[in-house]
């Protein structure tokens, strides 16, 4: 006998409303009270969020800016993927890379400083990574008077703009010997300049680790001694080929009498300008701001020569100048790249042969020998940096091309040896006046 499956209460469809709600409830009851769950959920999270919201904002206002807790999460989220950042200027809007933040903070004193409870990118982020910058970056040059200073000071001033660093030449031409003090605002003052940078200034070594403030290099260029003080003697008096009324400018207070002495009647006479310590003037440039070392002797000497040794990438010899430019575009080509053809350029000739001092004349050869005497001292220490920049010729490999000194000890010593007697008008003055210019070197 066949069942009839179609009264079963499965099969029904006339299924009262109970039977339907009753299953209903047993096929989502579970899925019912997750909505609930979620909501809940949801609530405490909204609270929690509002409740270190309102914390995190109180801290902000407090604290001038935003709690770290703050900036982990905003780390965290990936905030710092951006490559550019703004920063609000009182005028507008500008976008700077956040490589170049440093330099625009440092070259634009005008930006929008924030308020309190506003943060700018270096509060949010900390300083950015420093620029890689050359090696060395911080160049001091303390010239050296009519040393071929100003011929060099017209090549850095193409240079600087040709390589793009930071050229700060000083204008103080009086003031080489400074106060503890002085030296310290000066050392603090270069080294805020910003990198690469080379500084150029008529002042004695300034001992910068004695000061606990980072070293920079040095490099200088000499003279024969007896050349500088006949360059230096005649230009503060007639002034050079820029124009003669610049040593007007140079030296107003000098009397005619004093302008026109005869070079001979101040060496031999033992005139102040013409003696010690006045001719003792290379040496100190090296020595430093010890009151020791304006003082002519071994002491002196000695510290100028180790400081040469510890502290200048090169010190130069002005009769060789041309080998000193080429092993400064060695040393320091991020510097004095192109120099040589700069210096060897007709545009620059003209300008380079401004500078020479006009009316100069040499000193009877007695006077020579009364002048030697007095800067031997100085002769030692530039026979010392002459020998040192051969040497560094041969470690780079250049060929000396080396000129005997404009008096060398050899004739000097030769001319001691005899007693020179008085000249009359009628000998020939003429000629051994001759012999002495054949030995000068002419800037």
């Amino acid at each position: 006998m066949m069942k009839n499956f179609s009264s079963s209460p499965l099969h029904s469809n006339n299924q009262t409303p109970n039977h339907i709600r009753e299953r209903n409830i047993r096929k989502y009851g579970l899925l019912s009270a997750i909505p609930l769950r979620l909501s809940l959920r949801g609530y405490g999270f909204c609270m929690a969020t509002l409740f270190l919201f309102c914390f995190g904002s109180l801290f902000y206002q407090l604290n001038g800016g935003p709690p770290k807790i703050l900036l982990d999460i905003r780390q965290y989220l990936g905030v710092y993927g951006k490559n550019h950042w703004s920063v609000k200027l009182a005028t507008g809007r500008l976008f700077i890379h956040k490589d170049r933040v440093a330099r625009h903070l440092v070259s634009c004193p005008h930006v929008h400083k924030p308020r309190q409870g506003e943060s700018t990118y270096l509060d949010d982020h900390g300083p950015p990574a420093p620029r890689v910058l050359p090696f060395p970056s911080q160049v001091v040059y303390n010239r050296v008077g009519k040393c071929g200073s100003r011929t060099v000071v017209i090549l850095l001033r193409l240079l600087a703009e040709k390589h793009q660093f930071n050229l700060v030449s000083s204008d103080i031409h009086n003031k080489t010997r400074l106060t503890k003090h002085e030296q310290v605002d000066l050392m603090k003052n270069i080294s805020n300049i910003p990198q690469p940078f080379l500084y150029t200034r008529h002042v004695h070594f300034l001992n910068f680790t004695r000061f606990r403030i980072e070293e920079p290099v040095y490099i200088n260029i000499i003279r024969d001694p007896i050349n500088r003080f006949l360059s230096n003697y005649f230009f503060r008096r007639f002034g050079d080929w820029r124009g003669e009324q610049n040593h007007l400018i140079r030296t107003p207070g000098m009397k005619d009498d004093e302008r026109y002495l005869d070079i001979n009647v101040c060496i031999l006479e033992n005139y102040p300008e013409c003696s010690n310590p006045r001719v003792f003037y290379i040496i100190p440039y090296f020595c430093g701001q010890h009151p020791q070392c304006r003082e002519p002797g071994v002491w002196a000497l000695e510290r100028a020569k180790q400081n040469v040794l510890e502290n200048y990438l090169l010190v130069g010899i002005l009769e060789e100048l041309e080998d000193v430019l080429l092993l400064l575009e060695r040393l320091l080509p991020h510097y004095f790249t192109g120099v040589l053809n700069i210096y060897k350029s007709p545009d620059y000739r003209k300008m380079g042969n401004m500078t020479g001092t006009v009316r100069k004349h040499t000193p009877t050869l007695e006077a020579l020998q009364v002048l030697y005497h007095r800067m031997r001292y100085e002769y030692e220490f530039y026979n010392f940096i002459r020998d040192q920049f051969h040497l560094m010729k041969k470690k780079i490999g250049l060929k000396s091309g080396s000129h005997p000194s404009a008096y060398s000890p050899a004739f000097l010593r030769e001319l001691a040896l005899r007693t020179p007697e008085p000249l009359d008008e009628d000998e020939d003055l003429d000629t051994d006046l001759e012999d002495a210019n054949s030995w000068l070197v002419h800037p």
